[in-house]
């Protein structure tokens, strides 16, 4: 996973505090640290399960185990700007709160802290965005990466950042159902790409594979409703040849990483496995990836998406 010719594996905590008991994400981050991995994606947000209680539980789950276990390695990017966990459209985002939030994450995270990014920017107001810009140059500053997500005008990010020369990375929902890659045109060219959604929000191959606490109801979603497209990725499946005796992708999840993978903009994977299975086979699938070419694969399943 160090390989910097290759994308990095990032693991998201979205669900924690949520669907994924504290104990259980312990047991996560164990495995994930044990693997090489030290990118872990947080939101000031998450979980985002609408239970006030619950608001910013995710991180302290985080701290607590850095903490235990005396980690002062990762690479951990937050994601700032919520005041909530209601899902609501309430953020600020203005100069003074996104530095009080740099103080607090410094304070929280010590050296684990590596990238301060901006959460659901909807404004239209460039003097409003470019306070915004203002308070991430100052965290870049301090030596952090600095990044966007779920930006509603990135035009307007782009124009104004050519009188701050920031270099963001930029998390995207990027699956076979759903990309955002387009809307962020003026960044196109460079490996900043952070794709997460890779299993589009926890849609399953098969409805038998559901459970009782599947992730994609928790979200609100329907796992009774099969998009169209599974049907078509269920029968490409099995008409796959295995001429080139590499391990053949059999879920949802190794699909959207494949098709993350081989992108050539995207730099970083980000996965949310609930259960230490889930966490396992999704090291195995980045492991088979940096082992094997899937890049066939990854053009016919391009076509398919299209």
């Amino acid at each position: 996973m160090s390989d910097t010719n290759k994308p990095s594996l990032a693991l998201g905590t979205a669900m924690w505090g949520w669907t994924v008991a504290p104990e259980a994400a312990f047991a996560l981050l164990d495995a994930f640290y044990a693997a090489g991995g030290r990118e872990v994606d947080g939101a000031t947000n998450y979980p985002i399960n609408k239970i006030p209680e619950d608001f910013r539980r995710a991180e302290r789950i985080l701290a607590e185990w850095a903490g235990a276990h005396g980690v002062t390695d990762l690479k951990v990017m937050m994601k700032v700007g919520s005041i909530d966990n209601l899902r609501s459209p309430e953020h600020n985002l203005s100069k003074s709160f996104l530095l009080i939030c740099l103080d607090e994450y410094q304070a929280l995270l010590g050296a684990n802290l590596d990238t301060l990014m901006v959460h659901w920017d909807n404004r239209d107001s460039e003097a409003d965005i470019a306070e915004t810009l203002e308070a991430l140059a100052i965290a870049r500053q301090a030596g952090l990466r600095v990044g966007l997500s779920g930006i509603r005008h990135p035009e307007r990010y782009a124009r104004l950042n050519l009188d701050f020369g920031l270099d963001f990375r930029i998390q995207i929902k990027h699956n076979l159902l759903q990309s955002d890659y387009a809307r962020y045109r003026d960044f196109h060219g460079s490996r900043r790409f952070i794709a997460y959604g890779l299993n589009a929000g926890g849609v399953k191959l098969r409805a038998e594979e559901y459970g009782p606490g599947a992730s994609l109801a928790a979200r609100g979603g329907n796992p009774g409703e099969t998009p169209p497209l599974v049907h078509d990725l269920r029968q490409w499946l099995a008409a796959l040849p295995n001429a080139n005796r590499r391990p053949l992708p059999t879920a949802m999840n190794h699909l959207g990483m494949i098709y993350a993978w081989y992108h050539p903009d995207i730099s970083t994977l980000l996965a949310g496995p609930s259960s230490a299975g889930q966490m396992q086979d999704t090291l195995n699938w980045a492991q088979h990836l940096g082992q094997y070419d899937y890049s066939d694969l990854y053009l016919q399943l391009r076509d398919l998406a299209q």
